[in-house]
């Protein structure tokens, strides 16, 4: 378990930041118990933006900045000797020992904490973020299947007429399904129903939606165009097709990370290469395409074997090539083998 004071200028998942700042705010207007601590457990999927929210609440209290190790002795009581208004981010704690989680447990309770030496140090002011992967698998699967059928509902509603990006996002996890679920996992863990019952909010992260893995791309690409002009002269372009494609690499159990990954394993690697083969220089505009599958439109009826060609076709992947246009020249010109993504690129 990783314990520090945070404070950043990062944006996080909008519902989470309204609920975690309502607390907050009741908190700061003097509508709240001034006899402990304010208490948050954020729970979801690696990668999906806990930390980063606890950052951001730092920043709307105006928390100073600070870090602290979880092997520097006696540095959690310093900072909050020096700052009880601290926001305090316990980075997965569902693997901290158990010692630990007493000693949090007197610390949300009686909202103040005893160091080694002795000393007792008043947190009441204090807000502390606990983040765990603990149902993160559950929450995952029932947020996706939410969110199928709100997806399928919209589609239906506009007679498919409607584009992923636009699709709805706003899905709710049920109290039924926290119960259940979620809590029973909880409680046998923690195994104290007192811990938990300390926790004044237990927010939801959920798999991003498609809206939010296109923004996702569009910014991972955006900084890469930055990284390629400012360092290369080089021009990068591309269109909806292509963030389609590189949303498709989401891995719901590894987050933003899987859309960083596959921007990087898609469009990077190639851009690299190609780079460093003199294919593309100073200079230069590069379009990035997505090439999917092609189709031939017929209106008769479809036979057997073309039912199959077609199941066949439509489990393609979408293949992302490199199209360049020299300083100087007119046409742009396709990138041979082996930039596409579908080739080693070390051959």
């Amino acid at each position: 378990m990783l314990v520090r004071a945070v404070v950043t200028k990062n944006f996080s998942k909008s519902l989470c930041l309204n609920i975690s700042y309502s607390a907050i705010r009741r908190k700061e207007n003097g509508w709240s118990d001034d006899e402990h601590p304010l208490v948050f457990l954020f729970l979801g999927s690696s990668g999906i933006g806990k930390t980063e929210l606890a950052k951001q609440a730092a920043k709307l209290i105006g928390a100073p900045p600070g870090y602290v190790g979880h092997d520097d002795g006696g540095q959690l009581t310093k900072s909050l000797r020096k700052c009880p208004r601290a926001v305090v981010l316990f980075d997965e704690v569902d693997k901290a020992h158990p010692d630990v989680l007493t000693v949090l447990l007197q610390l949300f309770d009686e909202g103040r904490l005893t160091d080694g030496k002795g000393k007792t140090i008043e947190c009441k002011d204090a807000i502390f973020v606990m983040t765990s992967n603990l149902a993160s698998d559950e929450i995952a699967e029932h947020a996706l299947q939410l969110r199928k059928e709100a997806e399928e509902i919209e589609r239906q509603k506009y007679a498919g007429d409607i584009k992923d990006e636009d699709l709805p996002e706003k899905i709710v996890i049920s109290r039924q399904f926290k119960e259940r679920v979620v809590q029973p996992i909880l409680k046998r863990h923690f195994r104290r129903d007192e811990f938990l019952g300390r926790i004044n909010e237990i927010i939801y992260f959920l798999p991003f939606s498609r809206s939010e893995l296109f923004q996702l791309v569009r910014k991972e690409l955006e900084w890469w165009a930055k990284k390629a002009k400012e360092r290369h002269r080089i021009e990068l372009r591309w269109d909806s097709n292509v963030e389609a494609a590189l949303a498709d690499g989401y891995n719901v159990y590894y987050g933003a990370r899987s859309i960083k990954h596959e921007v990087e394993r898609q469009v990077v690697n190639q851009l690299a290469a190609a780079h460093e083969r003199g294919k593309i220089g100073d200079g230069c505009i590069v379009d990035i395409t997505a090439e999917g599958p092609s189709e031939e439109q017929s209106d008769k009826p479809l036979s057997k074997e073309d039912v199959k060609k077609k199941h066949n076709l439509n489990n393609k992947q979408t293949v992302i090539k490199l199209r360049v246009k020299a300083e100087g020249v007119k046409e742009f010109a396709d990138l041979d083998e082996p930039f596409s993504n579908t080739s080693p690129l070390n051959s």
